[in-house]
């Protein structure tokens, strides 16, 4: 079954809180355009792509999602443009682990500085495949 694309964007203040509010809202989009398989693995990645940009910056952040052909994008812009940190994850701890989910759970994913209309910072993006599910 062909799909026709969407994007939605959701805007969100320099706030922890706006994590689980995101992760809400994702789910709801999901199950909305009936891709049910996608809701937990693409509640990770936004989780992990969103408590970066807030963990990580000082603004507000945006979580952006795309459905386009068989591909799903899921990513997070945030007001600093400085690279995400591939370090290796803490053995004891949480800390160090978000972009190695990233990678282990999508099927791509990679990231660019944004300098466009007013709007300076990156962009962390992830995909997964909408025809079959999660990897």
């Amino acid at each position: 079954m062909s799909r026709a694309p969407w994007e939605y964007t959701l805007y969100i203040p320099h706030d922890p809180r706006a994590v689980g509010i995101c992760r809400r809202t994702l789910r709801d989009i999901l199950t909305t355009h009936d891709l049910p398989a996608l809701v937990d693995p693409a509640e990770l990645l936004a989780s992990e792509l969103i408590s970066n940009a807030v963990r990580h910056t000082e603004g507000p952040a945006a979580l952006k999602l795309r459905l386009s052909g068989p591909s799903f994008r899921l990513g997070a812009w945030d007001t600093d443009p400085t690279p995400p940190a591939t370090t290796a994850p803490h053995p004891h701890g949480e800390s160090g682990r978000g972009l190695h989910l990233i990678d282990a759970c999508s099927d791509d994913w990679g990231w660019f500085q944004v300098h466009r209309d007013g709007a300076h910072g990156k962009y962390v993006w992830c995909e997964l495949d909408a025809r079959n599910g999660p990897r």
